[in-house]
């Protein structure tokens, strides 16, 4: 079944059933929808303190 639109696959296609669906999967990884789930919580980048010294 195509994971798509759940049609028999096409082996020209396998695992989908046409090169419709096939590129709506493909744009569903550029458009990063689809996601691997981790247990990990999302860490903001840290920014290193401004270490600028002066020379008095």
């Amino acid at each position: 079944m195509c994971p798509i639109c759940q049609k028999p696959t096409h082996t020209d296609f396998a695992p989908f059933c046409s090169k419709v669906c096939k590129n709506i999967d493909l744009l569903r990884w550029l458009n990063e929808e689809y996601r691997i789930p981790t247990e990990d919580p999302l860490k903001e980048e840290e920014t290193p303190p401004d270490n600028e010294e002066s020379d008095h």
